[in-house]
C-alpha cells in the first residue's frame, strides 16, 4: 500500500473511532465467514458485501487498453473470494456516456450480460451520471429498475440515493422528501448504510465532485448514530468524516483519477504498461459486531 495513503487512512480511522463509529482497515483476503453468533445489538449476524464502481463499459481510450477485459477480470476475482458475499452493489457509471440512446442501451445490455456471471444471486445497481444524466435515468430504469430505493439486510438499513439523473447534480426536493419520510420510520440507533454515486459532501465542486444539495441529505442523516456512506465517481479510494458520518469512495474498474484538485484538469492517470491495472480495484465490506462495525478490504483487479 502507498505510504501516504496508508497514513491518511490511519488518520481517518482514528477520527472515525473518535466519532463513535468503529471503522477499520482489514488484512482479510476476502469476505469473512458470515452468520457468526452476535452480541446484543441491531445487526442480525455478520455478513459481507462487495462494492464495485465506475466500470464505464463502452469506454475506448489510452487510459485503459484492456477496457474490454477489466470488468470480466473483476467478475472472476469476485467469484474467487473464499466466501461468497451476501450481495454485490455497483455504485454507478456502469457504462460510458454516449449521446446515442440506442448505443446507451446496447452498452447496458452488454454490461448486464457480463455481470450476470457473478456467483451471487443478489445484485444491486445505481446509476452514475454517465448512465443517467442525458435521459434522466430512462434507459437505466429499463434495464436495472428504480434509481433510488431502500432495502434491509440482517438488521442493517440500506438507502440508495440518485444524485446523477438530475443534470444539475442534485438529489432534488422530491427525493429529499422521500428520504425524510423513510428515515422517519427508522430507529435512530439502527445501523444505516447510504449508497450513492457522487459524494454527498463538497469534495471538489469545480471537478463535479459534490452534490449541490448534498448538505440537506447529510442533515437528515445526522440524527442517526451509526451511518456510513459508500460512493464512487472519483475513481480512487478516499475517506472523509462529516461529524460522526463516515464516507468511503471506491476505486474504479476502468481508470484512476488524480487526487482532488491535485492538478489543473481532472484527466485520467496514464496507463502504466509496466504496472497494468494500477489504481484499479474493488472492495469487500465485512459487517460485524454491535452497531455497525465495518472491515474494508481493498482488492486489485489482478493480484500479483
Amino acid at each position: 500500500m502507498d505510504m501516504d495513503r496508508d497514513i491518511g487512512r490511519r488518520h481517518f480511522l482514528h477520527l472515525a473511532a473518535l466519532g463513535g463509529g468503529v471503522v477499520f482497515a482489514s488484512g482479510l483476503s476476502g469476505c469473512a465467514a458470515a452468520g457468526a453468533a452476535m452480541q446484543d445489538g441491531a445487526m442480525q449476524g455478520d455478513f459481507c458485501f462487495v462494492q464495485l464502481s465506475d466500470t464505464h463499459w463502452g469506454y475506448q481510450g489510452a487510459a485503459n487498453p484492456d477496457a474490454q477485459g477489466t470488468l470480466r477480470k473483476a467478475v472472476a476475482a469476485v467469484n474467487a473470494l473464499p466466501v461468497a458475499p451476501d450481495f454485490i452493489v455497483f455504485t454507478g457509471d456502469l457504462t460510458h456516456t454516449t449521446d446515442d440512446p440506442a448505443e446507451r442501451r446496447r452498452r447496458m445490455a452488454e454490461f448486464k450480460s457480463i455481470v450476470a456471471d457473478l456467483k451471487v444471486r443478489d445484485l444491486r445497481f445505481m446509476p452514475g451520471e454517465h448512465d443517467a444524466s442525458l435521459d434522466r435515468g430512462a434507459a437505466f430504469r429499463e434495464f436495472f429498475g428504480e434509481t433510488h430505493y431502500t432495502f434491509a439486510h440482517r438488521g442493517v438499513q440500506f438507502v440508495v440515493l440518485d444524485n446523477v439523473s438530475d443534470p444539475g447534480a442534485r438529489l432534488g426536493d422530491e427525493q429529499l422528501g422521500w428520504l425524510a419520510a423513510h428515515l422517519a420510520t427508522l430507529d435512530r440507533t439502527a445501523p444505516l448504510v447510504v449508497l450513492t454515486h457522487r459524494p454527498l459532501f463538497d469534495l471538489a465542486p469545480t471537478w463535479d465532485w459534490a452534490t449541490r444539495d448534498g448538505a440537506r441529505a447529510i442533515a437528515l442523516l445526522m440524527p442517526f448514530r451509526h451511518v456510513t456512506v459508500f460512493y464512487g465517481h472519483i475513481h480512487q479510494e478516499h475517506h472523509q468524516m462529516t461529524a460522526h458520518i463516515a464516507h468511503h469512495a471506491a476505486r474504479s474498474l476502468i481508470f484512476p483519477l488524480p487526487a482532488p484538485l491535485s492538478q489543473d484538469k481532472r484527466a485520467p492517470l496514464a496507463w502504466d504498461a509496466g504496472m497494468p491495472y494500477r489504481g484499479l480495484g474493488w472492495r469487500s465490506v465485512n459487517a460485524r459486531g454491535q452497531g455497525l462495525q465495518l472491515a474494508l478490504d481493498e482488492h486489485p483487479v489482478v493480484r500479483a
